[in-house]
């Protein structure tokens, strides 16, 4: 794309650094958000390459190892290629010309950016980074790495124990989202509104960005180092979001390898031997020795773990079809209507998604976009063996869609998605925005902060119901009993309740954990370090605590004797006086942890509609919450509001690095800007 020049667009800047991109063309508007994303975010985006190419470590260091081995090993990058050579010309050339930015702006950014001070000098991209930053992003989303977890339950619990710990987490993503039609809001027009909740990481996981050509004016919150606004856009007549449709399409398969003359094979479902495609690649460390890797693929897949014990493939549809339904990005920002939006997702692949879409006519959408596989219902549970025929795919499923009735809501519970997955979130963040909604007939954009900031935790009644049989407790222990029996059950940023609350679950989450019927789960776990998070027993008890308090499947576990001797434990350490935002603290993910950052207190849980993240039993801290929220008006774009936990620019202590944060923390949102007179044009 030399053609594209840097004279061919504008860079305009609301008062919160947020960039309006401005040209003449879709393919110098490409360009353009490239350029500026580099600009704005070098840093991110060379993180995120070598994430997505397994190089991380070699400018990261030794604790970057673990994963560069899986994203080699699972193909992550070869598999982008793979996919941009399939692209069709007309979208190969977006990309491209969004790369050729990135090339053009990287000395720029580079410079803006003091942790390259160190000498790390970033390489030029080729074509397909984007490709590959997107599926290493999204390569966990799917939760294979649960059906290791489940495997585990089932080996040491039995067959019928396979989905005992089903719930949300210690899942990589969830989402509220949110659809109000016209005849529910003051002005006639639908609302589109909700937050991807994600791992927190600095700089942010989302750009807001408006990118404008004739053909086209769209603004929304794209992800650093893809063209485009796939997730979340509104372009004035037609407005969009997603949430994660908690899915299962990806596949373990359990193989038999052999050597052989020409190297090795695999033993395949008609009962002969295959080759397997084999090399050898090698991770650079900094500051310690290279690190060889074998690179195994069979025809199921990617050989993603190769122990003495057992070789595990990982089938996934990119891999298999070579598309991640990228044709769908450009297609979304010409739409004009909820029919175009349907039409462009038709194409969509990875991850799979739940949607929601409305017009300015009324159009409404609610429908699961993106590639499931057809095959045995057993895929879905754990790793199937790779020799048997029953177990291979067979074509690909049909997307579910439904007429919106009332209010539609996406929180990753059971639903439109159902019959795509296995584990969905609990459906207590979905009722809870639906009760809300119900309040009301006449919604504007503003009130829907209200909505975002709720904090009232359903799932804490199971537990607080087991109180009042406890019998005889201590005076302190029964003092604590009915101060937990009269909290509102809300987890507010400045209760002291919430915080006595989740000081008892977590002494409820250790000594369930702890019990001798989990004493198989209880080792540290094996297989590749990348998975462990799955693996722990102690969080996954944190996450299910609402179904083990119930489950008829654990007839052993005293329940009631946990519980009575957690709140004795508790009352005995003194209930903590300090509010729930003092332990309730953000801890974003940083490449380069930066020992002086100050990060607020919040208030939420993870079953909150304010879904602040910890994990029970192990720590208050919050890693994953809202990545972004969002609120798409329909009746004036300029009434929509949004807002990220940090700033528009990626560059410490830059002014728009974290201006956004302390709004976050209270979920407050800052208007959108799109009048190009209120906007401040950069110098060419």
């Amino acid at each position: 794309m030399s053609a594209v020049t840097t004279e061919a667009y504008e860079v305009y800047r609301d008062s919160w650094g947020i960039p309006h991109l401005r040209a003449s063309d879709p393919l110098r508007l490409s360009y353009a958000q490239g350029r500026v994303t580099v600009r704005d975010r070098a840093w991110q985006l060379e993180v995120e390459r070598h994430r997505a190419q397994g190089s991380s470590a070699s400018f990261l260091g030794a604790d970057c190892v673990p994963w560069d081995r899986f994203a080699r090993q699972a193909r992550l990058d070869d598999t982008a290629r793979r996919c941009f050579e399939a692209l069709d010309p007309d979208t190969a050339a977006w990309v491209a010309a969004y790369v050729d930015g990135v090339n053009a702006g990287l000395a720029e950014g580079v410079a803006r950016d003091d942790r390259f001070a160190a000498g790390h000098i970033p390489a030029p991209w080729e074509p397909w980074v984007p490709l590959s930053i997107w599926i290493g992003t999204h390569i966990l989303f799917a939760g294979f790495a649960t059906k290791l977890w489940r495997d585990r339950v089932a080996r040491a619990l039995g067959d019928a124990a396979t989905t005992l710990f089903a719930t949300d987490g210690p899942g990589t993503a969830g989402s509220n989202g949110w659809l109000v039609p016209g005849d529910r809001t003051a002005t006639g027009a639908a609302i589109i509104a909700g937050d991807p909740h994600r791992f927190i990481e600095d700089p942010g996981v989302y750009q807001q960005i408006r990118l404008a050509c004739p053909e086209y004016d769209v603004l929304g919150l794209a992800v650093p180092g893809v063209p485009g606004l796939a997730h979340f856009g509104h372009a004035g007549s037609v407005a969009w979001a997603i949430t994660n449709a908690m899915a299962d399409y990806q596949d373990l398969y359990t193989e038999r390898l052999r050597p052989a003359a020409y190297g090795v094979e695999a033993l395949g479902p008609d009962g002969g031997w295959e080759p397997v495609a084999r090399h050898t690649e090698t991770i650079t460390v900094a500051g310690a020795e290279d690190v060889e890797v074998e690179i195994l693929e069979t025809a199921r897949g990617p050989v993603i773990v190769n122990e003495d014990s057992r070789v595990l493939s990982l089938r996934y549809p990119p891999r298999v079809r070579a598309d991640l339904g990228f044709a769908a990005l450009p297609a979304l920002l010409r739409a004009r209507t909820v029919a175009d939006v349907d039409r462009a997702l038709d194409g969509w692949a990875e991850p799979v998604n739940v949607v929601h879409a409305a017009d300015s006519e009324g159009g409404l959408l609610h429908r699961v976009a993106g590639a499931v596989p057809l095959r045995a219902a057993a895929n879905r549970l754990r790793p199937v063996p790779a020799w048997d025929a029953r177990h291979a795919w067979r074509g690909w499923a049909e997307t579910p869609a439904e007429p919106v009735q009332g209010f539609a809501v996406m929180a990753n519970a059971r639903g439109i998605a159902s019959p795509l997955g296995v584990e969905f979130a609990p459906p207590h963040r979905a009722d809870r925005i639906r009760a809300l909604l119900s309040g009301s007939a006449d919604w504007s954009p503003k009130a829907m902060a209200d909505v975002h900031r709720d904090t009232h935790l359903a799932s804490a009644a199971p537990l607080l119901a087991l109180l009042p049989g406890l019998g005889s407790l201590s005076p302190a222990a029964a003092r604590l009993r009915d101060r937990l029996l009269a909290w509102d059950r809300r987890m507010e940023a400045d209760s002291t309740e919430a915080a006595v609350f989740a000081s008892f679950r977590t002494a409820v989450v250790r000594r369930l954990a702890a019990d001798p019927v989990f004493a198989e789960l209880a080792g540290a776990p094996d297989g590749p370090e990348v998975f462990h998070p799955w693996l722990y027993l102690v969080p996954r008890v944190g996450y299910a605590l609402e179904g083990l308090l119930g489950t008829p499947l654990l007839p052993g576990l005293d329940r009631a004797a946990h519980v009575r001797a957690a709140l004795e434990e508790t009352a005995v350490a003194e209930a903590p006086d300090a509010p729930w935002s003092d332990s309730h603290r953000l801890t974003p993910w940083q490449a380069v942890p930066d020992p002086d950052a100050e990060w607020p207190g919040l208030g939420g849980d993870h079953d909150c509609v304010n879904a602040t993240s910890s994990v029970p039993g192990v720590t208050d801290t919050v890693a994953r919450a809202s990545a972004a929220r969002y609120v798409w008006d329909l009746a004036d774009r300029e009434g929509s509001l949004w807002a990220v936990p940090l700033g528009a620019d990626g560059v410490t202590g830059s002014p728009h690095h974290r201006d956004q944060l302390p709004l976050w923390a209270r979920c407050e949102l800052v208007p959108v800007v799109t009048d190009w007179a209120r906007l401040t044009k950069e110098p060419s």
